[in-house]
């Protein structure tokens, strides 16, 4: 069905959108998906961050009272 639509048939459909929602409410919808990626982007850095801490934490397992040994 969405097969062949083609780069005119695109800019019928961004015509028509424009047309009905009118630029102001298009760019700030746009600014607002922005937000959302950044957001997403930041809890994926953040995870990523903390699985490290925790695997480096866990490669080390000499026991407290070894470590004040030593």
């Amino acid at each position: 069905m969405l097969n062949n639509i083609g780069l005119p048939g695109l800019l019928l459909i961004a015509v028509v959108v424009l047309v009905l929602f009118g630029r102001g409410k298009i760019s700030s919808l746009m600014g607002e998906v922005g937000k959302g990626i950044t957001a997403f982007k930041r809890g994926v850095d953040d995870s990523k961050k903390e699985i490290d801490d925790t695997l480096a934490d866990a490669r080390d397992v000499t026991p407290e009272d070894e470590k004040d040994k030593v």
